[in-house]
């Protein structure tokens, strides 16, 4: 490493955010820069570690003792150049990854890890400044056609590499607009959608064909699919979310989390939402249903839209401040965690479980809840116990369900091409990523389950080399 006692001589530093009050009034990014001289610091902390565990943690397997030396060095090209090996879109993931390499970092172990992933962000940010980042087109063409049915993270990063691989690529997306999740589930403020925009555009210019407003299974037919098409990658999601069967589920005002998340989004890119259709917390009292990224995302919207007051309920226990014995690094670390939203006020709860949604009029105005604890039935499961007495009432007009995703939709696309589902309900895979139907894969959430971007990735990446290797019988895809 380029200053080998860096990690002993300089802190983890990172940039502060603008202030509460000034960012619940727009929905832009709010995350400063540290000076390049600051930054290049940090990037001198990671240390000499023989066994860089960071490697274990980021799912990529992005090369990051290389990346962070070479930012010290002041050799940004050589930074971007070894990034893009291995993520092919990092200003996605330097903004909405959790970063699971910073808590496999060696210095987690008894300090505070290297800025793995404002470094990342960093770097990309200034390839794009300095004009580096450019299309490169394959220099021949396979003559072999692929279609990608979704263009959330899995889809692009597939159709990417397998253009990379000289195939005719084109992409199918139900929406509006490409981008999937990162388009209409992940907040503006947390990444702007620009970001999409300045990268399909490249990849345009590489030859990716986009058709946008297509659903597939409806609008082409899953016989199409294959008869058009050499091959097929199947990244459309697992958008079937989880929802809460109780009495009053149909009362106005009980809404599902993205119902909610990707109107705001469309209001952002200046899309009209027709008011017996629009889902505000203006002037309301919001209760969000979940206690993950997507909760805490509707507690930031909420936040912008001046709701009077707001509530995240989360059915497990509050998580423990810091690691326990039976949560050793380098594993992700099961803890507290306090996102930029929930600084933005409102209140949190946990061992809560919504029992019933009260209305007036098919007006959501109260949920009743009662308190649960964790206990072990005579079969060794799990289950929430009822914790006798503990029932009560809270006022609210807007109920968010925001309890994760279970599956892909099953019904058209799927149950036509005729693919097998694992016990999870996910589309079931080979290590190729191939589904049970010869030249037709599978890719992201719709074979893993819902996770992160960052997996979503490395899915698509994979899916792509066995796209390759199926049509070509070799593959110099990664």
């Amino acid at each position: 490493m380029g200053k080998v006692t860096g990690f002993l001589e300089i802190n983890r530093e990172i940039p502060e955010d603008q202030s509460v009050q000034e960012r619940i009034r727009h929905y832009k990014e709010f995350h400063k820069n540290l000076p390049e001289e600051k930054l290049r610091a940090q990037g001198a902390r990671c240390m000499d570690c023989g066994i860089p565990f960071c490697h274990w943690g980021c799912p990529l397997g992005n090369i990051i003792p290389d990346w962070n030396d070479m930012v010290y060095r002041n050799r940004w090209k050589e930074a971007i150049a070894r990034l893009h090996k291995t993520n092919n879109f990092p200003e996605f993931t330097g903004r909405v990854c959790p970063a699971p390499c910073e808590a496999s970092c060696v210095l987690a172990i008894n300090t505070d890890a290297v800025t793995i992933k404002e470094i990342e962000r960093n770097i990309i940010d200034h390839a794009f400044r300095e004009g580096w980042i450019v299309a490169e087109p394959p220099a021949k063409r396979t003559g072999k056609k692929v279609a990608v049915v979704g263009s959330g993270p899995a889809g692009l990063a597939a159709a990417q590499q397998l253009n990379r691989a000289g195939h005719f690529v084109t992409v199918f997306e139900k929406a509006d607009r490409v981008g999937g999740l990162l388009r209409y589930g992940i907040p503006d403020f947390k990444m702007e959608k620009h970001l999409i925009d300045r990268r399909v555009s490249l990849m345009r210019e590489e030859g990716i064909v986009f058709k946008t407003g297509i659903n597939a299974g409806v609008d082409i037919t899953a016989q199409d699919l294959l008869v058009q098409f050499d091959a097929v990658v199947l990244a459309g999601g697992a958008m079937v979310p989880r929802d809460l069967s109780v009495p009053g589920r149909d009362l106005r005002g009980v809404h599902f989390a993205l119902e909610f998340l990707s109107q705001q989004n469309k209001r952002v890119a200046g899309d009209e939402i027709p008011p017996q259709e629009s889902i505000t917390a203006t002037g309301k009292r919001v209760v969000v249903i979940g206690g993950g990224d997507t909760g805490s995302d509707c507690v930031g919207t909420s936040h912008r839209h001046g709701a009077i007051s707001v509530r995240q309920f989360e059915i497990m226990p509050k998580p423990p401040e810091d690691r326990v014995e039976t949560n050793p690094w380098p594993d992700w670390p099961f803890i507290l965690r306090t996102s930029t939203s929930h600084e933005e006020g409102g209140e949190r709860d946990w061992c809560v479980n919504t029992k019933e949604f009260i209305g007036e009029n098919g007006q959501l105005k109260k949920l009743h809840c009662v308190r649960v604890e964790m206990d072990t039935a005579e079969n060794g499961r799990p289950y929430f116990k009822e914790i006798p007495g503990s029932d009560f009432e809270i006022e609210a007009d807007l109920a968010l369900l925001a309890m994760g995703f279970v599956s892909p939709v099953k019904e058209g696309l799927l149950a036509d091409l005729g693919v097998a589902f694992n016990p999870r309900g996910v589309v079931q895979v080979d290590e190729n990523y191939m589904t049970s139907l010869p030249g037709v894969f599978a890719a992201g959430d719709m074979s893993r389950g819902a996770s992160l971007v960052v997996w979503a990735i490395w899915e698509g990446r994979q899916a792509a080399k066995g796209v390759d290797l199926y049509l070509m019988g070799r593959t110099d895809l990664t």
